[in-house]
């Protein structure tokens, strides 16, 4: 049987779920649009609901699970990207807690804090994802990881990362417990070049928000690094600074 109008309560649920963060945490699953991200969702493990496809669109052999079918004018009320994928699957939630995290002996993590755009997050989730960083740690977040902003923008690279959320005061005790060098990114004109800094060891490098920075917590509690600038801009969009970062880690374990 398929799925014609958007009155449909199915379809209203699938809504109120991409629209209502609290209704989404409350309900315990997340929505995935696109053919790449619901593939990337399923290959890491993640528990599919259901599965919304429109025929007409959906060119693909159909995911192992439960499957409405949707006509193609209520595909294209639901999905951001109107006709382009097909597919919306609905997934349970899960989480991974930072204490179960065994670095390697020349981990890389990326830590933010206070990230808020979900855009943003994505797109650094993409970064990391394409240049081999270990982890994303993130300390008191505004965002939603299972945002669909975020799952977008990272193109489902969020699904196969290590991906935590916790306190800067945790973070900061398994950072020291693990010996990592912590690189901070505060305005500081005392600190070193991004690329002066031994990248290839253990390393945890911090960013704030584009807005403030790096909260006064991390003041004095690692070293402070800068990406080397030649223009008369002083700051980066957040995303970009961190891709920048992802890359000269990566350059210098290939070296």
């Amino acid at each position: 049987m398929m799925i014609e109008s958007p009155q449909n309560d199915r379809i209203k649920y699938l809504s109120r779920l991409v629209a209502d963060n609290r209704f989404r945490k409350k309900s315990g699953v997340f929505v995935v649009e696109g053919r790449q991200e619901n593939d990337r969702a399923l290959q890491f493990g993640f528990e599919a609901r259901e599965f919304f496809i429109c025929e007409s669109i959906f060119d693909e052999d159909f995911p192992k699970g439960k499957i409405s079918l949707v006509s193609e004018n209520v595909y294209q009320k639901i999905a951001y990207r109107g006709t382009s994928e097909g597919i919306i699957g609905i997934y349970q939630t899960k989480t991974a807690e930072l204490k179960d995290f065994v670095p390697q002996s020349d981990s890389s993590v990326i830590i933010l804090e206070s990230v808020e755009k979900p855009g943003n997050l994505g797109a650094i989730l993409r970064s990391c994802e394409a240049f081999g960083i270990d982890a994303v740690m993130i300390t008191d977040t505004k965002a939603d990881f299972f945002n669909p902003n975020v799952i977008r923008s990272s193109v489902g690279c969020l699904f196969g990362m290590n991906v935590f959320q916790t306190s800067n005061e945790e973070l900061h005790q398994f950072l020291l417990a693990h010996q990592y060098s912590i690189f901070t990114t505060l305005m500081d004109e005392r600190a070193e070049d991004l690329d002066k800094r031994d990248l290839k060891k253990k390393s945890a490098v911090l960013f704030g928000t584009e807005h403030s920075g790096l909260s006064d917590f991390w003041i004095g509690r690692g070293e402070n690094t800068l990406i080397p600038m030649a223009g008369t801009i002083d700051s980066l969009n957040l995303s970009n600074a961190v891709a920048i970062t992802c890359y000269e880690i990566l350059r210098q374990k290939r070296a």
